[in-house]
């Protein structure tokens, strides 16, 4: 039985599909990401098939076929039926079900004609193909698609249906000893053929087992739960002859209030919760985001926001999150909030841009395209909101004179003459997890892999729920602590 914690390698071979209608280039690096975020596989993507052989796809569980090109080198094609015969995996899905591997050219009227030598067994890999005149589908729409085997393991345990946004081919012809597990209504007043038509079926071929579904015309149809569950659930089935759970089971997402609003920022900022381990919505101004309670409604506030001034009501919504142990994630600009509110920057964030001269000192200063280099302070260097984040070499604004409770644990420092020298800190709330990330200005800083790393691990530890947590929030050495400046 295959364990929950092994990976099934799966080979997605693509690199020429019938452009400008099937763009492997958009679909192949999208289909990698989402089958892997299922935590079942590790996906490999070859892009020159040419180059297949016995050795190139050794130890490998699957093949997803998502070529339409040119036939291959007749070396590589026999690769592909040793692997599948001796016991291997092959799921394809929509447009390889025509094309040259079938023996088939497109004219220049874009009719098919079936005038070429085929690859001899790709028919049966594939489980179907179409005679030349049948080529076609009904316009594209949301249909649903009905399980018809639901004892199948691909099928046992999901929903009868579910939906489809696609063109729904019609008058394929499927091989012999292949099973029908899905089928879908196709309508004739969307020139359909008005009957029931496969939408995704198997077989076996040799000791392998494939599999096949014509739904996933692009992306938009490929993001459909349906068809991503689907295509997972093949896969697996193909690799080790059975499917481990109903469904993928969910993580436990981090619960994340993402506050926004008083400064521009680039688009690339909500990337950084691309993460399967958050679940996050956003407001777009203070009133928007604490006018009701939030404790037990969010694990964590991120702050990406920019306002001096707070109103009672959202200073006690916001008061009562942070006393129940909220966590709080304030990133860049949002150092400048609630001026207004000594409790918030001395006690919860630590620390305070000022935006104009006051009479115990001057105001902070600021200054944009500042190359400096971000690293962890000694003895830091293992804690959770920095695992795995590298020393992050940044081009981004720098802020300088800023005031720093005493009580904060630095956790990466700069040391460039433009900034202050803490970026990365722990506020000191006793009760909540504070963090307080300056970087953060340009996209380009937003979309470093090093940065983006180091701010979903803050949300994560904020949150007290990050697979990196250590039971505790553990306080660092006092010789890393800030400095009152």
């Amino acid at each position: 039985m295959l364990l929950a914690t092994v990976l099934i390698r799966v080979l997605l071979v693509t690199g020429q599909t019938d452009l400008p209608y099937h763009d492997w280039r958009e679909s192949a690096p999208f289909l990698r990401e989402r089958l892997e975020k299922t935590g079942r596989f590790e996906v490999r993507v070859l892009e020159e098939p040419r180059a297949l052989s016995r050795a190139a796809l050794e130890g490998y569980g699957a093949i997803l076929w998502h070529y339409n090109g040119p036939r291959l080198p007749r070396g590589a094609e026999q690769a592909v039926e040793e692997f599948v015969a001796s016991g291997g995996g092959f799921v394809s899905f929509h447009g390889v079900t025509y094309g040259a591997a079938h023996g088939q050219t497109r004219r220049p009227d874009m009719r098919w004609e079936q005038n070429a030598p085929a690859w001899p067994a790709f028919r049966k890999l594939v489980g179907g193909a179409w005679k030349v005149e049948n080529i076609g589908h009904s316009l594209r729409h949301v249909f649903p698609v009905k399980f018809v085997d639901r004892a199948h393991p691909v099928a046992a345990g999901l929903p009868e249906t579910f939906l489809a946004n696609d063109e729904l081919y019609h008058r394929l012809d499927l091989e012999p000893g292949v099973s029908v597990i899905a089928r879908a209504w196709s309508d004739p007043a969307l020139q359909g053929t008005g009957r029931e038509e496969p939408m995704a079926w198997t077989a076996s071929f040799g000791r392998g087992r494939i599999a096949h579904t014509p739904l996933g015309h692009d992306l938009s149809a490929m993001a459909q739960p349906g068809f991503l569950a689907l295509l997972a659930r093949m896969l697996e089935w193909a690799a080790t002859g059975q499917v481990a759970a109903a469904a993928p089971p969910r993580p436990q997402r981090t619960r994340t209030l993402v506050v926004t609003g008083g400064h521009s920022f680039p688009s690339a900022f909500f990337s950084l919760f691309d993460d399967p381990r958050i679940e996050w919505t956003c407001a777009g101004s203070g009133p928007e985001a604490f006018g009701q309670r939030l404790a037990g409604r969010f694990d964590v506030i991120v702050f990406h926001d920019m306002g001096e001034t707070i109103g009672e009501i959202e200073q006690k919504n916001l008061r009562e999150f942070v006393e129940n142990g909220g966590g709080i994630v304030s990133i860049h600009h949002a150092i400048v909030n609630y001026t207004s509110w000594p409790w918030w920057y001395e006690e919860v964030i630590g620390g305070k841009f000022f935006t104009r001269d006051r009479p115990e000192r001057p105001r902070s200063l600021w200054k944009d395209d500042v190359e400096m280099v971000a690293v962890a302070v000694s003895g830091a260097e293992r804690h959770p909101v920095l695992r795995g984040v590298p020393p992050l070499p940044v081009r981004d604004e720098a802020y300088r004179n800023m005031w720093h409770s005493p009580r904060i644990q630095v956790l990466m420092e700069v040391r460039h003459p433009d900034n202050d020298r803490p970026v990365v800190y722990i506020g000191p709330h006793p009760k909540a997890r504070s963090v307080y990330i300056q970087l953060g200005h340009s996209a380009e800083t937003i979309r470093y892999p090093g940065y983006q790393r180091l701010v979903r691990n803050a949300v994560l530890w904020a949150a007290r729920g990050g697979p990196d947590d250590p039971a505790g929030a553990k306080r660092i050495p006092e010789t890393v602590r800030g400095e009152t400046r």
